[in-house]
């Protein structure tokens, strides 16, 4: 039996109305109306939702809801209730799935949120351990202390503030000047080692030469290139290459420290040294003399390859936690392709001859008073300040040295600023001569020469000549002669302290004054004396010792301007002797008019000398003949015969 269907009354009708807009305004809630119309477009439903038919408007409730763009048939009145109820099922389904995912997304998102604010944690605890490490309130407290101190800074040394900035400032090297900066304006450079005396400008020229030899063409340094500095006395080292700051080392990650995260995956970390730092550029080393023979020979090797090998038991070349760079250090060596320039107070003979035979040599040569005065003047300007006339003259009395010039000068400068405050209406900046004398007594300094050239002549007295280092100084050497209580039998004393060379000097003098005189010495009380009782290391007192015991015995004056060096031997000639340039400054420290030196030593002086006479003497009565020029014609004779 077929069931009736019964039309919708109207009653029903408006009710199925209500629901259908009910249903819309959920759809609305849900997606939003934009939404809404956008999807409607989408599945051809958007006409439908306009339509005044029931039965178009469920039917683009079908498309929306089940998003199925290929229901297209209408339903009829008698189905509509089903629909409906149909649909509301479906919306609550998606309602209770909605709920459900809100709910579950919300608590992945509080999870989320915890997880991210314990990681926040986790890397602002690591970053105050990175920073901080083990601090605490003392250790912070300590570093504001030194912070703090950081910022507190003096004015600069006097050294610095007066060191020359130009080469044409560097006084009293004009030759060794020009010579390095011949070798490093050069397209082949040259390793370099200088001597001289301390004080005369010796790191100040290398690091100005390295400046200009910038600015020339030919010279390969770049504008970039480098100039490091250290002392050769103070560079430590570790035989065992656990840390050496000239080479480089390298640390291995369980016992010398290698950074925490190369040690961490066991591998080695290379530590540069300063001859990598130099690279390109110029490597200084002050008092080269004075470095480890070991670790200069290790230099040495440096030189040769242009580059600074490591070794480590802990590097594995397969290891692929390596980083590239350390690769690179391992397989190919550090680059270290510079020039290196040593200074030092110490004789060629004295310096590593490896080292010498690859490096070029520079001499500097001592001061004299003339440079000093030019050079306190100089730094006078530098100070704003004016000096009394006998200023320059008065501190070039007390040293040889530039540096210690400028020392005593700013500590007399110091004193006139310390007078000017206490004199507040006195504005003038002077150093008078009184400044410089109070600093002399404060620093106890004696005049660095007490021997002075005199015009007068006296016998028995004659001036020697000594070298120590780089320095030249005048030597005192005098003699008394007494007739023998008994002819034949006289005695020679001589200084115990002077050395037995000085002493084998004194008995060579004998047979030349025999040779010479046709007189035995031995018919005389003989005293010779190096006053002051300074140890002569070498033969080169010979001809003054000669010339004051010719001139005691005989009663001859000798002159006091001039000073002689030079050795003697027992047939009166006179022998070569080293450090003639430098005895020949110190001569002019002394304020000599003329220096006696060995005719093969001539070759020694330099065409530029200025200032003081050099003659060359072959034998000993050449000699007398300007030690006794009131002589000379008297004993020309004897002279022949001496030759």
């Amino acid at each position: 039996m077929t069931q009736e269907v019964l039309p919708i009354l109207a009653s029903d009708r408006l009710m199925l109305d209500r629901q259908v807009a009910a249903l819309y305004g959920i759809l609305c809630e849900i997606y939003g109306t934009e939404k809404v119309v956008l999807r409607a477009s989408k599945l051809e439903a958007l006409d439908l939702i306009r339509s005044e038919d029931l039965a178009a408007r469920v039917l683009a409730l079908e498309k929306l809801i089940y998003e199925d763009p290929t229901i297209n048939t209408l339903p009829t009145e008698e189905e509509i209730p089903q629909i409906l109820a149909a649909l509301q099922e479906e919306i609550a389904d998606f309602i209770a799935r909605r709920t459900v995912e809100e709910k579950l997304e919300q608590r992945v998102a509080e999870r989320l949120q915890e997880r991210h604010e314990e990681y926040l944690q986790e890397v602002r605890r690591q970053i105050i351990k990175e920073n901080n490490g083990p601090e605490n309130a003392q250790t912070l407290k300590k570093l504001a202390v030194l912070e703090k101190m950081s910022r507190v800074t003096l004015s600069r040394t006097a050294l610095e503030a007066l060191r020359p900035q130009r080469l044409e400032e560097i006084v009293g090297q004009e030759e060794a000047v020009q010579s390095i900066l011949a070798k490093l304006a050069s397209p082949f450079p040259q390793h370099m080692i200088i001597y001289g005396p301390p004080g005369v400008g010796k790191t100040t020229a290398a690091r100005l030469a390295l400046e200009e030899a910038k600015k020339i063409s030919t010279s390969p340094f770049k504008a970039s290139a480098p100039f490091v500095e250290v002392d050769g006395t103070t560079l430590r080292w570790d035989p065992r290459e656990v840390t050496n700051p000239l080479l480089g080392s390298v640390h291995d990650p369980i016992y010398q420290g290698a950074r925490r995260d190369l040690a961490e995956s066991g591998v080695p970390e290379p530590k540069l040294g300063l001859v990598t730092e130099a690279h390109g550029g110029i490597l200084f080393i002050d008092e080269i003399g004075e470095m480890d023979p070991l670790l200069l020979n290790k230099l040495l090797k440096v030189l040769e390859d242009k580059k600074v090998e490591f070794d480590s038991s802990y590097y594995d070349p397969g290891d692929e936690n390596i980083p590239r760079y350390i690769k690179k250090l391992f397989e190919e060596g550090a680059p270290a392709d510079f020039i290196l320039i040593g200074a030092t107070t110490r004789e060629p003979e004295e310096i590593n001859p490896a080292l010498r035979s690859r490096c070029a040599e520079v001499f500097f040569e001592p001061l004299t008073p003339a440079h000093i005065q030019t050079i306190v003047k100089q730094a006078a300007g530098r100070l704003g300040v004016k000096l009394e006339p006998a200023v320059p003259e008065l501190i070039a009395e007390y040293t040889i040295e530039g540096r210690k010039a400028i020392n005593i000068l700013a500590e007399a400068y110091g004193l006139s600023l310390y007078e000017q405050q206490r004199k507040k209406g006195r504005r003038r900046r002077l150093i008078t001569a009184s400044h410089v004398r109070q600093v002399l007594r404060n620093a106890r300094l004696t005049p660095f020469t007490l021997i002075k050239a005199r015009e007068t002549m006296e016998v028995g007295r004659v001036m020697g000549l000594a070298v120590a280092g780089f320095v030249g100084s005048v030597l005192e050497i005098e003699a008394v002669a007494f007739p023998a209580r008994e002819p034949g039998k006289g005695s020679i004393r001589f200084n115990e302290t002077a050395g037995s060379m000085a002493r084998d000097s004194v008995f060579n003098a004998a047979v030349v004054y025999r040779l010479l005189t046709g007189d035995d010495l031995y018919n005389y009380d003989v005293h010779v004396n190096i006053v002051g009782g300074a140890n002569i290391d070498g033969p080169s007192a010979g001809l003054a010792i000669t010339a004051a015991i010719i001139s005691a015995v005989q009663g001859r004056p000798l002159r006091q301007d001039i000073a002689v060096t030079g050795e003697i031997s027992i047939q009166g000639k006179v022998k070569p002797v080293g450090g003639v340039l430098e005895k020949i400054y110190g001569a002019k420290q002394a304020g000599m008019k003329m220096v006696l030196i060995p005719a093969e030593n001539a070759a020694e002086v330099p065409e530029s000398l200025k200032g003081i006479t050099v003659r060359p003497v072959a034998n000993v009565a050449e000699a007398l003949e300007y030690l006794m020029p009131a002589t000379r014609a008297g004993n020309r004779r004897r002279s022949k015969a001496g030759a």
